[in-house]
């Protein structure tokens, strides 16, 4: 495979992935964080045989605890143990400060953010690109503009090296994402994945004309602060339920954290919750559909199947919660809004979430 960039033209060639250079190196590695992205990380290591050295939590946050039967060491002890090594970041940000420590430390050290998926299983290799080639040229072919090809490229080649680099250099600001969308003509959407209520009031402050929101909200927690605040926002509409193919109930992970899904169910408490169509919910009428349902967004489209048919609603749909994601659907979206133009834009996170695609007409 080629790193490719704007144009499609030829960057250098990627001769092995993340996962085969850490096989072949001898340096030891260092993991920076802790926690469930540092658990897949460390679960797709062991498939590999390949060992972590240490793991060290940023200076001033070291407390004496320990990680997988070792103690976490500080950065300033990294240093001072090892003369090179090869840093793996673990956890995921888009707080200012965090990211400068981030390119700061990938300035100066060899650091990588190994690519896994927040739900589903696999890993993005070299093998997985190679194997699924047709269909991510397919998805990219049907992007409206050279931005959108140029984010869908970087993304791929920071899913195969690890190196967030690429990352920076295809972010958006939300407000020139904004620009993509019609905020004016917008006075009926969805909000599937409606969390606390903070997209719902982005929504009310961008689109003017918004007369109602139906909010999609499956945990009980934030659906407790979502209900809160649709008491002081008459246009909110609070459901209790997950945004689905089908009217049924589903297993849900109720941890309560903002990627809780019906997919990560080897935590401790699960939940039967409601699951609904959107076309259920809004009645096939919506000018507008955000879909972010950390996983679900395939299943989500299918139950808007007759809302997207009748009223082209404009939309927003994740795309970076799954390795499949980033082609699968974008070619499903065409399929369902054939006339819709599509574009991808990616905020600020490392790794490469908050990655969207927009349908709009």
């Amino acid at each position: 495979m080629e790193y490719f960039g704007k144009g499609r033209k030829l960057r250098m060639d990627i001769k092995q992935d993340l996962w085969s250079y850490l096989e072949q190196t001898d340096k030891p590695i260092v993991m920076y964080g802790m926690g469930n992205g540092a658990d897949k990380i460390l679960e797709r290591l062991d498939e590999l045989n390949i060992a972590i050295a240490d793991f060290f939590a940023s200076d001033g946050f070291v407390r004496g605890h320990s990680f997988h039967g070792k103690t976490v060491l500080s950065f300033s002890e990294i240093k001072e143990k090892y003369p090179d090594f090869i840093i793996l970041l673990s956890f995921a940000s888009s707080l200012d400060n965090m990211l400068d420590v981030f390119y700061s430390m990938n300035g100066e050290y060899e650091m990588y953010a190994p690519d896994v998926p927040v739900t589903g299983d696999g890993t993005f290799t070299l093998e997985y690109y190679n194997e699924n080639k047709d269909k991510f040229d397919l998805a990219r072919s049907l992007l409206a503009d050279e931005a959108s090809r140029h984010v869908f490229d970087n993304v791929i080649i920071y899913k195969l090296t690890g190196k967030i680099c690429y990352l920076r250099e295809c972010e958006t600001l939300p407000s020139e994402a904004l620009g993509i969308l019609s905020p004016s003509k917008y006075e009926i959407c969805v909000d599937a994945g409606a969390y606390n209520g903070d997209t719902a009031k982005q929504m009310i402050f961008d689109f003017p004309n918004l007369k109602k929101i139906y909010a999609l909200e499956p945990d009980s927690r934030n659906f407790k602060k979502l209900s809160a605040y649709s008491e002081e926002e008459c246009r909110v509409i609070p459901i209790n339920a997950a945004a689905w193919n089908e009217n049924t109930l589903l297993e849900f992970d109720a941890s309560g954290n903002r990627n809780a899904n019906f997919f990560s169910l080897n935590t401790k408490k699960t939940v039967n919750i409601p699951a609904k169509t959107i076309d259920s919910v809004c009645e096939s009428k919506a000018d507008y559909i955000k879909f972010d349902v950390e996983g679900a967004e395939k299943n989500a489209l299918l139950g808007s199947k007759s809302t997207i048919s009748s009223s082209s609603p404009d939309m927003l749909i994740s795309v970076y919660h799954r390795n499949e994601d980033l082609f699968e659907l974008p070619l499903l979206v065409h399929s369902l809004s054939p006339d819709s133009k599509l574009y991808l834009r990616k905020f600020k996170y490392v790794p490469a979430w908050d990655l969207n695609l927009y349908a709009v007409k």
